[in-house]
């Protein structure tokens, strides 16, 4: 979703949003809490800062490594996320209360994890690992032709209970399985390229009744139900061009994409009725819908013309209204409101000891 240059300056922030920012969890053999928290309350430069007038009681969850896609369970009290941290080399998946306490793996620890998700009834959680093809953590992506994006061939959709028991597989198809969230009814919605384009699937909780949503050429990922099951908010990236159509196909005939313009979409939950929200031009991602149906919560770069920083922005559903939430000079992704709407969770690199760290903090939203 960025400009090749952002790679050179912020490449392990900018992993994320394909879902290759992960927590690894610390002191992974005893399945338990993190390494000791500083106060969260005299972290410099936690915020708000100026203008972050939404965000109110900032406290910091995570302390070191990349840490994302801190996602809230159906009723609040728990939030999973994905770890690269300590002895760990790739992204592995992880729960947590709403606090920051009681984290453990919940994935094998074994190939690449993203994306993780708690399915309704709040007793298991969804995410898409590479173990089965690879137990090693794949290569980076050949950086030659600029910033680009892999869509492992290797990537499937498992469920696993809260403990790491049960692991089941529910994809077994060629191809990039990923990007999965549920909805109020349990719909699982994904990213799949099983019929050679990337586009958004559901299914149910079980795998079972795939239904496929999208059919525009391009990229259709990330996406969201809304919170009554209606709508689903998602970003994409289709080709205007015959030279941007010749590019995307080159590149995904290598199972590669290049993110550097993304805007985001509405559609029913059936895949009817399709809209463009967002006409940025810009890397716009991780669109998530506040409670009330109609305020969008995203990431973008649009206010940095080196395309480095990226910040939270709120849009209505209709296109409009757009602002500015955060305004730290680095990075804020990955927004999701709690169920209630009262509190935000999100990733950034504000407060971190090391220039890359990524954390996952919480605020109480202030409308």
């Amino acid at each position: 979703m960025l400009a090749p240059d952002v790679l050179a300056r912020g490449r392990r922030r900018i992993r994320a949003l394909l879902g290759s920012w992960v927590v690894a969890a610390w002191a992974l053999s005893s399945a338990g809490a993190g390494p000791p928290a500083p106060d969260s309350a005299k972290a410099p430069g936690i915020g708000p800062f100026a203008g972050e007038r939404h965000l109110k009681n900032i406290r910091q969850l995570t302390f070191g490594g990349e840490n994302a896609e801190g996602y809230f369970s159906p009723d609040g009290r728990w939030l999973v996320f994905q770890s690269t941290r300590d002895s760990l080399t790739c992204d592995q998946i992880f729960r947590m209360t709403a606090g920051g306490e009681d984290v453990q793996r919940v994935s094998t620890g074994r190939g690449r994890t993203t994306c993780a998700y708690v399915m309704q009834g709040g007793d298991r959680i969804l995410y898409a690992s590479t173990h089965l093809s690879d137990p090693a953590c794949p290569p980076p992506p050949d950086r030659s032709r600029g910033y680009v994006w892999p869509l492992l061939d290797g990537y499937d959709l498992f469920s696993v209970k809260l403990d790491a028991s049960d692991l089941r597989r529910l994809t077994d198809t060629p191809g990039y399985d990923a990007e999965a969230t549920v909805g109020p009814d349990g719909t699982i919605l994904f990213t799949s390229m099983r019929d050679g384009d990337p586009e958004l699937y559901t299914m149910a909780p079980d795998g079972s009744q795939v239904r496929r949503l999208t059919h525009e050429v391009g990229y259709d990922g990330g996406a969201f139900f809304s919170a009554d099951g209606r709508t689903i908010v998602y970003r994409a990236h289709h080709p205007a061009t015959d030279s941007a159509l010749a590019d995307y196909r080159r590149l995904l005939a290598q199972n590669l994409i290049r993110p550097t313009t993304l805007e985001l979409f509405l559609m029913n939950a059936d895949g009817s009725d399709k809209r463009q929200v967002t006409h940025l031009n810009h890397a716009s991602f991780c669109p998530f819908m506040h409670s009330d149906g109609r305020r969008i919560i995203f990431s973008s770069n649009l206010d940095d013309p080196a395309g480095r920083a990226f910040d939270l922005y709120l849009i209505g559903v209709d296109g409009t209204g757009l602002e500015r939430v955060t305004f730290h000079p680095s990075f804020d992704g990955f927004p999701m409101w709690s169920p209630d709407g009262k509190q935000l969770v999100w990733g950034s690199n504000r407060a971190s000891a090391n220039r890359y760290d990524t954390n996952l903090f919480i605020a109480d939203w202030v409308e």
